[in-house]
């Protein structure tokens, strides 16, 4: 098996050089596409491996494990009384620990510069985690 992708340190991946005039955007796609050249920074936000992908064939780039959601929130909001409206707020209350706050610094610094692609296995992204942190990090893109 593979060795498991971490997220690299500042020292260890440079950050991409910003063309002139380039600004940065976010999006989110299913970890199971294709990947395509102009996703940029590709940065799984799952907190689990998704099932039968092989890490050889995701190209992820970074997996801060700090932006997903906790094991106690993501079993509540599947289980039978999640509802997303609670489930965003507390997964927002969650972002405000020292260490997600970071990472989250961390991808707003790159989607300044470059184009930042959030991979999911979700079904509904709309309705996950993704969403959220689409709005933290782009309040533009309306999600």
């Amino acid at each position: 098996m593979p060795a498991e992708p971490t997220q690299p340190s500042e020292s260890a991946k440079p950050a991409r050089p910003a063309q002139p005039g380039h600004r940065g955007r976010v999006r989110v796609r299913r970890i199971y596409e294709t990947p395509s050249p102009d996703d940029g920074v590709r940065v799984l936000v799952d907190r689990l491996w998704p099932r039968g992908l092989a890490k050889t064939d995701a190209h992820i780039d970074e997996w801060p494990k700090a932006l997903t959601p906790s094991t106690e929130l993501r079993r509540w909001y599947h289980g039978t009384e999640g509802e997303y409206e609670e489930f965003r707020r507390r997964y927002e209350a969650e972002l405000e620990a020292p260490e997600a706050a970071a990472a989250l610094d961390r991808l707003r610094t790159l989607a300044a510069k470059e184009t930042v692609t959030l991979l999911t296995a979700a079904k509904d992204p709309s309705v996950s985690h993704t969403s959220v942190l689409l709005r933290e990090l782009d309040p533009g893109a309306g999600a």
